[in-house]
């Protein structure tokens, strides 16, 4: 080290020049570890705002029912806790994307296709599925539709057309009155949401043992195993005639069939285990989707349908509720008793149901 003449000391050169590239190094150094934690917070925020841009899609989708206003107090009480009963509710509305579906141009408003009482007792480890024909004569309590307006009660009213009246709580209302049995949660899907799921599905195989043999926009079908898209999907659920004796009774078969085919084509593919797959399927499920607002948001779907994983599809019973031709009008049934009490009773008890409430004097030929 040398003394220039102000008694400073100064390093030589070597040194300086060391010290100005390690300078460089850790400022180059510090440039791109700042360009990394700003790439991977960008990546963090990316994915952040997609989830939440994921999950507030879906939610969107989804429509809700808040069935104790609704319906007010005038509801059965729950007899056993953990036992579930869910009443699924096929819409034929023609609104929207349904407008093009299965003869939507030629058929106006919206009536509850389908109507099917899911019990799952306390267990979780089984279902039963109750279809309630859509021609059967009922007495529809009082009601409120949509728009708050009070709908008076009516005796020999036919199922499908309460929907039509007052919408799902009304029809969650009537079969709760019919029955005895709390609704702890109901699911309507239109004809739209229907199709899609079936699409997202890759489509569902069904099983014949007897051939449809169609009508005009129908679907045919020889006896034996089909791989069924969205659209024939929809046209099976929906096929009367060309099909047993050509009634809604015989069409109850078909949507049973469906639903449990439909159910273990899920379960094959692990749906629920695989995250872009469920995001399909959640997708394509929510659009034309109503719940109860305890249901209505992707979270609580989710967590209820993990806790139905126990159920096997194969094991479901499916049942058609005891029916009679009705006396005065044969093209509609009436609810066949002592048999519909001891199904009603069954279930609300969480109980074996007994072999007598399965059999229907009025059958599908």
């Amino acid at each position: 080290m040398t003394a220039d003449t102000s008694g400073s000391t100064t390093p030589p050169a070597g040194r300086a020049a060391r010290r100005r590239s390690a300078t460089r190094t850790r400022t180059r150094g510090q440039k791109i570890r700042r360009v990394l934690l700003w790439s991977l917070l960008a990546v963090v925020v990316a994915l952040g705002g997609g989830a939440w841009w994921t999950y507030s899609h879906l939610n969107g989708n989804i429509q809700s029912v808040d069935l104790d206003q609704a319906i007010g107090d005038n509801r059965p009480q729950k007899v056993v806790e953990g036992a579930q009963n869910v009443l699924v509710i096929g819409s034929d509305s023609r609104a929207g994307e349904n407008s093009d579906l299965d003869g939507g141009s030629t058929v106006a408003g919206a009536r509850s296709d389908t109507t099917l009482l899911i019990h799952i007792p306390a267990g979780r480890s089984k279902a039963t599925a109750v279809s309630i024909p859509r021609d059967t004569l009922i007495t529809r309590p009082d009601c409120k539709d949509e728009k708050g307006k009070t709908i008076p009660g009516q005796k020999r009213a036919m199922m499908n057309s309460v929907y039509a009246l007052a919408g799902p709580a009304c029809v969650v209302n009537t079969v709760e009155q019919m029955s005895g049995v709390r609704v702890d949660h109901f699911v309507e899907v239109d004809f739209a949401g229907f199709k899609n799921l079936v699409d997202a599905l890759g489509g569902v195989t069904v099983k014949l043992d007897k051939p449809i043999n169609g009508s005009k926009g129908g679907i045919k079908l020889d006896a034996g195993e089909h791989k069924l898209n969205g659209t024939d999907s929809l046209k099976f659920v929906r096929t009367r005639k060309g099909y047993a004796d050509g009634s809604d009774l015989g069409r109850i078969g078909l949507q049973q069939k469906f639903m449990t085919a439909m159910l273990s084509e899920i379960k094959k593919q692990d749906a629920l285990g695989n995250p872009a797959r469920l995001y399909k399927l959640a997708d394509a499920g929510t659009k034309s989707l109503t719940t109860d607002s305890e249901l209505a948001s992707l979270t609580k779907l989710s967590d209820f349908a993990k806790s139905m994983k126990g159920v096997d599809p194969e094991t479901m019973e499916t049942i058609m509720l005891p029916v009679a031709y009705d006396k005065i009008d044969p093209n509609r049934v009436i609810a066949a008793e002592p048999n519909a009490t001891q199904l009603w009773e069954a279930l609300r008890k969480d109980e074996k149901i007994p072999a007598s409430a399965k059999k229907s004097p009025a059958k599908a030929g």
